[in-house]
């Protein structure tokens, strides 16, 4: 048993126990299965219970848990190419220990200053990258879904007052999901929300966007938000950022960009290229855990205007009447819909200060070679059609028919070495394969061609 609050040589043990774990966790991620989940049932059965009355031993616990986890879908390993892969890397675990060991909280500045500083640090950078100016602001959240809902409210508070039903919101049909339940949860019905039809490239139609937004006026309602994608979860698509920019600009409504999936390809060369005219953005989405390889839970908003973003979010009660303003660093409690929340900064910042950007930007750059040499590989494949090249890191191919894609996804899944996903597109059930895990290199992408192509001609 172990008490609340152990001994010096007991932390030590704790602490050497978990690193063990979770390095031998991580060693043997690579020859892992893609995909084990079969016999759940009676694994779940086993791991439900109710916590103890008194302690028990650490080996016993993490045994246990070596159990739950036995059983997943092996999200950061090479050969999982479905959904967006997420990442994992070993120096953000190490900065999470950190933080959740220091236990400093900086939603509001005078509780930490220096540690306020570090995520500033991050959340400037971030504007950077993206050319925001200097009056910028941003937030670190749990993932793009809370991204995008604060982007929302932003908006909303911005262009809308309170009595806001008659606001109109236009996305992609190809838009990801967290955009319209954000929308709902920001208080806006299905019918505020204009689901605009894509080019035979899967782009958001410009032409059709401008024809929505002038109806809606002619009826009376007011649009106020426009929302682009930096890389679709469908197939990494990148909508004409520049030219849905000025229509925006011209409209003078809200123009958000959902990065969440493709948004730091901007490290990159071809990246930026793509992504041109996304520094005229109000607002983007990012989620680092997925472009930047770090443990789930780790999003971002940055607002081009941060004044913004905190009159959207801020609060205030007469409890906070004796804390210190923002002359010298924002208080975050005043940019997020969270008043409590851990150090998220530091599981950015370490691996940034320990690996440098280049790493990130070395390993994007692969993942975009990795994608086209994928393309290409399954282009040589009879029987396969693949209607789009990647923009990004996501590959969508099909059979001739329904049928046959669902059978080669099945015998691609069987293998237990690759694991994809599937979607339907323009009517057609389409299998997708999403580079985007640090581990997936070119060995483990020839593999799953050499796979999908055995499964094509079976």
């Amino acid at each position: 048993m172990y008490p609340l609050e152990p001994s010096t040589e007991q932390m030590r043990s704790l602490a050497d126990a978990a690193g063990d774990f979770v390095i031998e966790h991580i060693s043997n991620l690579a020859d892992a299965p893609a995909e084990d989940i079969e016999g759940f049932e009676k694994l779940v059965e086993e791991l439900r219970e109710a916590p103890p009355e008194g302690g028990g031993e650490l080996k016993a616990v993490l045994d246990e848990l070596a159990r739950g986890a036995a059983k997943t879908l092996n999200t950061a390993g090479p050969g999982y190419l479905a959904y967006i892969p997420g990442g994992g890397l070993y120096t953000a675990a190490i900065a999470e220990f950190l933080a959740q060991g220091i236990n400093r909280y900086v939603g509001l500045w005078e509780f930490a200053p220096g540690l306020a500083q570090i995520e500033v640090n991050v959340i400037r950078w971030l504007c950077d990258l993206f050319d925001f100016p200097q009056e910028a602001r941003g937030i670190l959240t749990t993932g793009g879904s809370m991204a995008n809902f604060s982007a929302i409210v932003s908006a909303r508070k911005a262009l809308l007052d309170d009595d806001f039903l008659d606001g109109t919101i236009y996305v992609s049909e190809q838009v990801h999901a967290s955009v319209t339940k954000s929308a709902m949860l920001a208080g806006f019905a299905s019918r505020n929300i204009r689901k605009v039809a894509t080019t035979a490239d899967l782009h958001v139609d410009p032409g059709g966007l401008a024809a929505a937004i002038r109806d809606d006026r002619a009826a009376g309602r007011r649009p106020f938000l426009l929302v682009a994608s930096a890389g679709t979860t469908n197939t990494g698509a990148v909508d004409a950022i520049g030219e849905l920019a000025s229509l925006a600009e011209r409209e003078g409504i809200w123009f958000h960009v959902d990065g969440a999936y493709g948004g730091f390809f901007q490290l990159t060369a071809r990246g930026r290229e793509r992504f041109a005219g996304i520094e005229r953005a109000d607002s983007i989405t990012l989620d680092p855990h997925k472009g930047m390889f770090l443990p789930y839970g780790t999003g971002c908003l940055i607002v081009r205007d941060g004044a913004k973003l905190r009159a959207a979010h801020h609060a205030s009660a007469d409890y906070l009447q004796d804390l210190a303003g923002e002359e010298l660093l924002p208080n975050f409690t005043e940019y997020s819909p969270e008043l409590s929340r851990e150090f998220r900064g530091l599981r950015v910042w370490l691996p940034l200060k320990l690996h440098g950007v280049s790493a990130f930007r070395e390993a994007l750059d692969e993942k975009l070679d990795l994608a086209r040499y994928l393309y290409e590989r399954l282009r040589e494949i009879p029987g396969l059609e693949l209607p789009w090249e990647p923009e990004l890191t996501v590959v969508a191919f099909r059979g001739r028919y329904d049928a046959a894609s669902k059978g080669i996804l099945e015998r691609i899944n069987a293998s237990k070495r690759v694991f994809m996903s599937s979607t339907t597109l323009q009517d057609r059930f389409t299998i997708r394969a999403a580079i985007l895990s640090h581990r997936t290199h070119r060995e483990r992408v020839e593999e799953a061609a050499e796979i999908v192509e055995k499964a094509a001609g079976a």
